[in-house]
């Protein structure tokens, strides 16, 4: 971003327009995405945007951005160490079982048709 500023800036100047460099650090400040907020804040109170020069402003920028990345690569390694763990599980046949669950099915097939013929002739 620095240097797509500084080419702007650059090409600005041989057009004969100028900014000091109490303009360019408040264009810098004022350009950067929404997530940079606090840190602009932090630097419009801690400093005088006005007294700033440029390089200082672009150093902490970059240390702000260096420790974001690295906060972020933390939290991914993180995320990675997480084991997964999964169970194992055995199918045991039991006919019991299997008569517990027809029936139930069967039940409940048989009371969705009551609720819906409840419906049909406005009960409730």
């Amino acid at each position: 971003m620095f240097s797509r500023f500084t080419n702007i800036i650059n090409a600005l100047q041989v057009l004969d327009k100028t900014y000091s460099n109490s303009e360019m650090v408040r264009k810098i400040l004022r350009c950067l995405p929404r997530s940079w907020m606090l840190k602009v804040t932090a630097i419009e109170e801690a400093k005088n945007p006005n007294v700033l020069p440029l390089e200082d402003l672009l150093g902490s920028l970059m240390t702000h951005e260096l420790s974001m990345q690295k906060k972020d690569d933390d939290e991914e390694k993180e995320k990675k160490k997480k084991k997964i763990v999964a169970l194992k599980s055995s199918l045991i046949e039991d006919s019991e079982d299997d008569d517990d669950d027809e029936e139930l099915a069967l039940i409940t097939q048989k009371f969705k048709k009551f609720l819906a013929s409840k419906k049909k002739f406005g009960g409730n």
